[in-house]
């Protein structure tokens, strides 16, 4: 999809939904309502992913580094996404949106980890957006067990040790048939991208609105995107033929 300007509507947006809590403290109440308001806004952001245009959409849900939070919140944490999948299944599965949960599954609890797989089976036969929900995830994480990977297969015999390289190891990463994300959105007003998607948000267009994760809305969605389409996408090198001297993108 082309906007006519600029480059085109980015295939692949990554959004780190940040602001739950700092959104219900401004307002007086407790952090789980600023949780449950971010699930109402996760709802949304996917309806208007698939409005706008967005082949994959992928949530930072919740990282490796969550679990240090207290229990009671990363208990609550847990039941909002068994409640949003249960709840949402049907409506994601007749909306032909395919699911996805990236991350490490071997700290989340069978019940929770049978539910994901349910997800995923019931929708991969879908052919429309691409929800891809990041739990558990950390890409540190992700890039060691790429890693181990790609040593057990050396070890094996089953991969030369010099036939290593990029595409090697980002064939093993849990988005390995997925595009780079061309555009990065974080929400709240934090700078930082937090381990997410290090390997393959290289060349990625961050976008950092103040916008509060449970007031991400349909027009705080296109304002990201009007950025986005911008900016140059130069990947390195220049955009057209220029006397300019090269340097780095």
């Amino acid at each position: 999809m082309s906007s006519g300007q600029g480059v085109p509507t980015p295939t692949h947006v990554a959004i780190i939904m940040d602001g739950n809590g700092r959104w219900a403290q401004m307002r007086g109440l407790p952090r789980q309502e600023g949780h449950r308001r971010g699930l109402e806004a996760l709802r949304r952001t996917v309806r208007n992913a698939s409005d706008l245009g967005i082949a994959v959409l992928t949530l930072y849900s919740f990282s490796t580094e969550n679990w240090r939070r207290p229990h009671a919140e990363v208990s609550f944490l847990m039941g909002l996404l068994k409640h949003f999948v249960e709840k949402d299944l049907t409506e994601l599965a007749g909306a032909n949106v395919q699911v996805r949960v990236i991350g490490s599954r071997q700290d989340l609890a069978p019940d929770l980890r049978r539910l994901v797989e349910h997800a995923e089976a019931r929708t991969r036969g879908n052919t429309g957006l691409i929800l891809a929900i990041a739990f558990n995830y950390g890409s540190r994480d992700e890039i060691v067990r790429a890693a181990r990977q790609l040593a057990a297969d050396a070890a094996a015999g089953r991969i030369d040790p010099s036939a290593i390289d990029e595409t090697a190891l980002a064939a093993r990463l849990d988005t390995h048939d997925l595009p780079d994300p061309e555009l990065v959105i974080r929400t709240s007003g934090e700078t930082r991208i937090s381990n997410f998607l290090l390997w393959q948000a290289a060349y990625a267009e961050f976008v950092f609105t103040p916008v509060m994760w449970p007031d991400f809305d349909r027009a705080a969605f296109e304002d990201a995107l009007a950025q986005y389409r911008q900016r140059e996408r130069r990947f390195g090198g220049l955009s057209a033929p220029s006397d300019r001297s090269v340097g780095v993108a």
